[in-house]
Order: structure tokens, then C-alpha cells, then sequence
């Protein structure tokens, strides 16, 4: 008998030491998933923090570079106009400025489009931009588009071939001082071919005209506007990036 109650009670224990560990591995089950779950959770607010906070970046450079291209494209079009460069119909002389209502908006919208894309494209490329990053090198390089732009309205050549030379040249040395990139190159080709088409359209189209055209409908120095023009613009896009970027982390 005593041997009978002692095997008795030494399974009654056994089985009481395993009904307490299969509790205590179900309790630590219970709280390994509670802490999976809260860590889940604040991972995916953190990640749509961050795609908040990018996308309100995103925003607000846009509307910086719409900004930009639409006080750019009413001051150098009135330059244009003054010099009798760009003619436009009767009917929209006496608008803003003297120029056509969907100018400043088209151009603020490319000068949005390009100065996104060309950070875009830097890190598709994995070659970060760092040649001359600050906004003193920026806004140098906005004088001497605009001076660039005024040439082309003011200097009198024997010939458009001259004046076109020398303003590519401008334009080149600009890339040149401020840029320095293929990325930034391509870019700025890509974007004067586009951009000459579209205005070899309007202009076939009669929506206005240039005077002295010599290159098909246009003038031949106009690419070499565009041309800087991008890489303007995508200068000042890589800039609001850079700070857009870097502000978080000084915080």
C-alpha cells in the first residue's frame, strides 16, 4: 500500500508540473503575440509617418518650383516681348504682364515636373548630385540663366548662327559651372528637344509667333533657353531635395 499512494502521488505531481508548464508556455505564447502585434502596429505607423511626411515634402517642393517657374516665365517673357522677340495676337496684350494667361501656369507646371525629376533621377542612378550644393550656387546659377535669356534678346549678331553658337556656349558653360553631371546633361538635352517641339507646335498652330524665324517656325537659339533653363530648374529641385532630406536629421 505505501507503494501503491506513492506512485500515486508521484503522477498526480508529474501531471500537475506539466498542466503548469503548458500553462506558462501558452501565457509566454500569448504575450510573444501581444508584443509582435504592438510592435507590428508601430511599425506600420512609423512607415505611414514617414510616407506622410515624404509626401508632404513632395508637395511643398512642387509647389515651391511651380512658384519659381511662374514668376521666371512672366519676367522673362516680358523681356521678350519688349524686345520684340515673341509676338502675340492683339487679344492677350493686355493681360499680366503683356503675355498669354496659360504661359506662367505651363511653365510652373514643367518647372515642377523637371525639379522633381532630376532628384529622382539621381537616386535611380545612385549617383547623388554633391557638385556645388548650396542655395549661393543656386541663385548664381538663376542670374546667369536670366542673363542668358536677356542676350538672346538684346545682343545684335551679323547672323542667328552666331548668336546661336554663342548662347549654346553660355548654356554649356553653365551645365559646366553649376551642374557637371550626365545626369543633369541628358536632362537638360531631353528637355530641349521636348520642349522645342511642343513650341514648333504651338507656333504652327498660330498660337503666336516668333519674328525673324529661322529655324523652321522658331528662332534657332531658343534649345539652348531650354536647355539651360533645365538645368535651372533642376538645380533649384536638387537644393529643396537636399534640405528636404537633411532637415530631419538635424532635428
Amino acid at each position: 500500500m505505501p507503494r501503491l499512494e506513492q506512485h500515486c502521488w508521484s503522477c498526480s505531481c508529474s501531471t500537475r508540473v506539466k498542466s503548469e508548464n503548458i500553462s506558462s508556455a501558452s501565457w509566454f505564447a500569448s504575450k510573444v503575440g501581444e508584443m509582435m502585434t504592438i510592435i507590428t502596429s508601430i511599425i506600420s505607423s512609423a512607415y505611414g509617418s514617414l510616407h506622410n511626411i515624404r509626401t508632404a515634402n513632395l508637395i511643398r517642393r512642387g509647389l515651391v518650383l511651380f512658384t519659381v517657374g511662374v514668376f521666371l516665365a512672366l519676367v522673362l517673357n516680358l523681356l521678350q516681348i519688349q524686345r520684340n522677340v515673341t509676338l502675340f495676337p492683339e487679344e492677350v496684350i493686355s493681360t499680366l504682364f503683356s503675355s498669354a494667361w496659360w504661359i506662367p501656369p505651363c511653365c510652373g507646371t514643367a518647372a515642377a515636373v523637371v525639379g522633381l525629376l532630376y532628384p529622382c533621377i539621381d537616386d535611380h542612378l545612385g549617383e547623388p548630385h554633391k557638385f556645388k550644393r548650396e542655395w549661393a550656387s543656386v541663385m548664381r546659377c538663376i542670374a546667369v540663366f536670366v542673363g542668358i535669356n536677356h542676350a538672346s534678346a538684346k545682343l545684335d549678331f551679323a547672323n542667328n548662327v552666331q548668336l546661336s553658337l554663342t548662347l549654346g556656349a553660355l548654356s554649356l558653360g553653365l551645365w559646366w559651372t553649376f551642374d557637371r553631371s550626365r545626369s543633369g546633361f541628358g536632362l537638360g538635352l531631353t528637355i530641349a528637344i521636348l520642349a522645342t517641339l511642343i513650341t514648333q507646335f504651338l507656333v504652327y498652330n498660330g498660337v503666336y509667333q516668333y519674328t525673324s524665324p529661322d529655324f523652321l517656325y522658331i528662332r534657332s537659339w531658343l534649345p539652348c533657353i531650354f536647355f539651360s533653363g533645365g538645368v535651372t530648374v533642376g538645380n533649384i529641385g536638387r537644393q529643396l531635395a537636399m534640405g528636404s532630406v537633411e532637415k530631419p536629421h538635424n532635428d
